[in-house]
């Protein structure tokens, strides 16, 4: 009999194919019921190779069967870093189509949106406050502080029962067992558990700074383990946060699990996945530093091997050239009396040849100089015979006199002179006074 329409039922009288029954089915609950919100816990959660999740939501009397598609999970972050964590014995609130699953024919919602139970309110609170913090810079990249390479010791800020204490212990200790390590206890959870986390972050720093009582902490982890949005609320508080951002140490954050994300996580220097990844954080690996050493022990070995053998070849060389001090002594001394000689006879060699050029030299200079001395003699004759001539001595010798005024001065032109005028004659021998009788003007131009 061939299989009637989706689209037509058939008859009451003949038999429903089961596609057609459960298409029907399926048609009938997605257009009826539609998109709805629906509470349970989670069990059985899987995420296959292809991204799809598959989960069962279950109550106290029911259960359902629920896929979260590839591409709706990608847009949830299911297990990313900062986004829902999905495991199972978790309440949630799941936004779904409820359908039918036509190949297996069960029931089954098709989810759209999943939001922890009872957490809308708190993680609305969660990101208004972030958003503030953000806002006033406490979780700022420039804010970040590296961690000490070698910590001389670090405070832990953690429950003093908890698990967490002791992943961290044991890794500290299996890392870097010599690391002083000081308990700051505190609640990690419920009420009052934020004013105790912070205070004992306070205490911690005021420790580390009074001198009084420094016991060489440089580093303080803050810790629990895992946990929903309300077990680790604490952490989210202002007062923590700010705490933490406060803090003079350096402050590493490891709070809940790997997908667990708090505002302490962002306000630390440093986030760390879980307890146990905070305290491998903080303290070097002893293993791999003392491989390390015995590493760079081997290298110097062998360095230093090397070179005591190329200073054994050099000494075998210069021990090859080393002679006895006294032989050395008197072939230094013979090398002497050989540079001395050789430099008498240089010293001869030159010095012959200079004596002569001085010789020589001075012969010249005396040559010179009575040369220039018979000049100078005969200059000096003229020049005292042309002085001789103009004496005028020697002029009034020859009978001429000089005529000298009243006024004192040598009487030049005829002109000066006036009739009874006294005169001075000053002759070659003896001087006489005369009176002026007449005057005789010379009348050429």
């Amino acid at each position: 009999m061939p299989s009637p329409s989706l689209t037509t039922p058939p008859s009451s009288a003949a038999a429903w194919p089961v596609s057609f029954l459960v298409n029907s089915v399926r048609l009938m609950i997605e257009r009826h019921i539609g998109l709805i919100w629906v509470a349970g816990e989670v069990s059985g959660f899987t995420r296959a190779a292809s991204g799809h999740c598959y989960f069962t939501l279950k109550d106290d009397q029911a259960q359902v069967r629920c896929t979260l598609w590839k591409a709706k999970a990608l847009a949830l972050g299911v297990g990313r870093a900062g986004g829902l964590s999905l495991r199972d014995g978790q309440h949630v609130e799941v936004r779904a189509v409820p359908t039918l699953y036509e190949g297996r024919g069960e029931f089954q919602l098709n989810v759209d949106m999943i939001r922890l139970a009872g957490q809308g309110a708190l993680y609305e609170r969660f990101l208004q406050l972030k958003a503030a913090l953000e806002a006033e810079g406490l979780f700022a990249a420039e804010r970040k502080r590296p961690l000490p390479d070698f910590p001389r010791g670090v405070a832990l800020v953690t429950s003093r029962h908890g698990a967490a204490l002791h992943d961290m212990l044991a890794t500290l200790a299996r890392r870097w067992p010599t690391l002083p390590v000081v308990l700051y206890p505190t609640a990690v959870q419920g009420d009052g558990a934020a004013a105790s986390i912070a205070e004992a972050i306070r205490i911690a720093n005021a420790r580390a700074a009074d001198p009084n009582t420094a016991d060489g902490i440089d580093v303080l982890i803050v810790a629990r383990g895992g946990g929903s949005l309300e077990d680790l609320w604490a952490f989210n508080e202002e007062a923590v946060v700010r705490a933490v951002a406060a803090s003079r140490l350096p402050v590493v954050s490891g709070v809940g699990h790997e997908t667990d994300f708090t505002l302490c996580d962002f306000a630390a220097d440093l986030r760390a996945p879980t307890p146990t990844a905070a305290a491998a954080a903080v303290a070097p690996d002893g293993p791999a530093w003392r491989r390390h050493l015995r590493d760079q022990e081997r290298h110097m070995q062998r360095v230093m091997e090397n070179v005591l053998a190329r200073a054994a070849q050099r000494l075998d060389r210069v021990s090859a050239r080393l002679t006895h001090p006294r032989a050395r002594l008197s072939t230094q001394i013979t090398q002497l009396q050989t540079l001395t000689t050789r430099l008498r006879q240089a010293w001869q060699k030159q010095l012959a040849p200079m004596a002569q050029r001085w010789q020589f030299s001075q012969q010249r200079r005396q040559h010179a100089l009575r040369f220039q001395w018979a000049a100078y003699e005969r200059r000096l004759a003229s020049l005292t015979e042309r002085l001789t001539l103009l004496d005028p001595q020697h002029v009034l010798a020859r009978g001429y006199a000089i005529v000298t005024a009243a006024d004192g001065h040598p009487a030049l032109d005829a002109a000066t002179l006036r009739v009874n005028d006294p005169v001075t004659l000053t002759l070659a021998r003896g001087k006489g006074v005369a009176t002026i009788d007449e005057v005789f003007p010379d009348e050429r131009p």
